[in-house]
């Protein structure tokens, strides 16, 4: 227990750091992931081109290889110079954007065609029908989606320890090298992460009833 007491200080300093680029990085991924959803449903060939591009790129490759293309990759040239935090918000950042992008994209796509038309009618833009018809009924209905996907790149930030991210992973790498407790500290960063898991669940059950099932 005296372990885990000694442990607790650095391992809840090492969340703080997670929760900071993971709140910062689904914020930017659900921007991006509204960008390339727009362009993925624009008539612009060109624009559902790259948005196309985009997620087949990023969801056809391993996150690992995503964060070392931008931590190491990116910054062999000469011209870019990434901090490995600042790497490790892009790299979630899209790879959630990605993801992101097809959710917002069915959750469009998923509103009756009828909406539009009606909203055209009464001399809405297409800019307003889309913010003010289209994506409030599609964000009800894609609510549930997000917040999983969310959850899904929570865990995945505990690969940023790889690049030196003093994160909870890494805090729990030092903690159990410095005093030989693995099992103990595992366990508590284990526990550490359902928790938080556990209360976004929690989070995304309410919103659900909230203003989906409602």
């Amino acid at each position: 227990m005296d372990t885990i007491t000694t442990a607790l200080p650095f391992l809840l300093k090492g969340l703080q750091v997670t929760l900071y680029i993971f709140v910062i990085a689904i914020i930017f991924g659900f921007l991006i992931g509204l960008i390339v959803a727009l362009f993925r449903l624009a008539p612009i060939k060109i624009l559902n081109w790259i948005g196309r591009i985009f997620v087949d790129a990023i969801r056809g490759t391993p996150f690992l290889v995503q964060l070392f293309f931008i931590y190491f990759g990116l910054n062999s040239l000469s011209w870019i110079s990434f901090n490995s935090t600042t790497a490790g918000i892009i790299t979630v950042a899209i790879n959630a954007g990605a993801y992101f992008a097809e959710i917002i994209r069915a959750g469009i796509q998923s509103i009756d065609k009828g909406q539009t038309e009606a909203a055209r009618s009464i001399g809405l833009t297409a800019s307003q029908t889309m913010r003010f018809i289209i994506l409030p009924q599609a964000f009800r209905r894609m609510l549930p989606t997000i917040t999983n996907q969310s959850i899904i790149s929570l865990k995945d930030t505990s690969l940023l320890s790889i690049i030196g991210i003093a994160d909870l992973t890494q805090a729990g790498e030092i903690q159990a090298s410095a005093t030989f407790e693995a099992f103990k500290i595992w366990l508590t960063v284990g526990i550490i992460y359902f928790i938080i898991i556990y209360l976004l669940s929690l989070l995304a059950n309410f919103l659900e009833r909230r203003f989906v099932l409602r």
